[in-house]
């Protein structure tokens, strides 16, 4: 694996650390999560949805080893310093100043250990007049402006999976990646540091620059494109919807002509052009709409492959669960759990030469017991358990 021999201790919980050292976990790294003794990380009882696990959970801790440990402690935070000491990577994403107070600040760790890749991520970053403020992934979408341009024009609306979360977490996984790199030329660990707030203000590209140059925020346009048209989803027959997307003139000739059958559309000048096509949104959309519920949506997207038009199902969960592409990549695997073997998507990433691990979900402190031998306190482990220092 990619990252044989590579160890990082995360001191995380919720989404945005797990994911990123989950992707760590699937190239080989080993991960040793350290979690709460009452209860563990949070996401374990955000839901019961995945056989009585939580589905947050079980989606971000594939390969990691469960070791629960009341950090607080003074027995319970010593335990935690041999392990940093003997890894390459340590990821916190816990409250503001708490990393700190625990004595893990990165530059103590790094005065100890040159080497040591520290990770600190949080909501807003360590300086600046937010730096304090709780920070959960609707709180961060809001105020970086995402929420302001998803939804329809009617009412803003959040994104339906964790964005601010996830990429701050992707973010921390490539910032680590670069760091074991430079690591190798020269030795050097490093300091990194990713805020969620950040993370979503870079994904913002267009909106963000498009409104700085021009002072005008940008609307809120549903399943439809600020700046192009025809670009949205339209009906079928059977009662589907099937997105398309003109990028240009010449597919707008091609929709009206061979896919729609309304040829005349093709010139005239309040459809002719993207510009003028954007202007008259409402009446393109009213054509190309009912020229849409003449077939169903097989057969509309048929039509719209055969003359080279863009176009995808507006489909739900359990349709992306089903979808020919996914299982015809074979992309799904069994992944072990606690309670039996569930199915799992590789990662997006795919190695010619090897497959990413997808090690197991771990039970709660299911590790405890193993990690605590390799530090040579096995035979402290029932005081240990009996004081809460470690569990559960």
């Amino acid at each position: 694996m990619p990252l044989d021999g590579i160890t990082v201790v995360a001191l995380e919980q919720a989404v945005a650390a797990p994911f990123a050292t989950r992707q760590l976990a699937d190239l080989g790294a080993r991960v040793l999560k350290i979690e709460r003794v009452d209860g563990g990380d949070f996401a374990r009882a955000y839901d019961t949805s995945v056989r009585g696990m939580g589905s947050h959970f079980v989606w971000l801790n594939r390969g990691k080893e469960s070791v629960a440990l009341d950090v607080k402690s003074d027995e319970g935070s010593a335990l935690l310093k041999e392990l940093i000491a003997r890894a390459d990577v340590f990821v916190q994403n816990l409250a503001p100043g708490a990393a700190a107070r625990l004595g893990l600040a990165a530059e103590t760790l790094r005065a100890e250990q040159p080497g040591l890749i520290v990770v600190d991520m949080s909501g807003y970053g360590s300086s600046g007049p937010y730096r304090d403020r709780k920070a959960y992934d609707l709180l961060v979408q809001s105020e970086a402006g995402l929420v302001s341009i998803t939804g329809t024009p009617e009412a803003p609306a959040k994104t339906g999976v964790p964005t601010a979360d996830i990429a701050a977490g992707m973010y921390a996984y490539s910032g680590i990646l670069s760091a074991l790199f430079r690591r190798l030329r020269t030795g050097e660990g490093a300091h990194l540091e990713v805020s969620m707030l950040d993370s979503v203000a870079e994904w913002m590209g267009h909106p963000l620059y498009l409104s700085a140059h021009t002072g005008q925020q940008p609307p809120r346009t549903g399943l439809s494109h600020p700046i192009i048209a025809p670009y949205d989803a339209y009906p079928t027959a059977d009662g589907d919807e099937v997105l398309i997307g003109i990028q240009n003139d010449r597919g707008w000739v091609r929709l009206v002509t061979d896919v729609l059958g309304r040829p005349e559309l093709a010139e005239d000048p309040e459809y002719a052009t993207n510009v003028a096509r954007v202007r008259n949104r409402a009446k393109v959309d009213e054509a190309v709409a009912d020229g849409t519920r003449r077939f169903d949506a097989e057969e509309l997207v048929r039509r719209l492959d055969e003359a080279g038009i863009a176009s995808a199902r507006v489909n739900s969960v359990q349709q992306l669960i089903a979808h020919p592409q996914l299982s015809e990549r074979d992309r799904w695997r069994p992944v072990p759990t606690p309670v039996g073997e569930i199915d799992a998507l590789l990662p997006p990433v795919t190695f010619a030469d090897v497959e990413a691990r997808m090690g197991a979900v771990p039970a709660h402190g299911e590790h405890t017991s193993a990690v605590l031998a390799e530090l040579g306190r096995a035979g402290d482990e029932a005081d240990l358990r009996a004081r809460g220092i470690v569990g559960p």
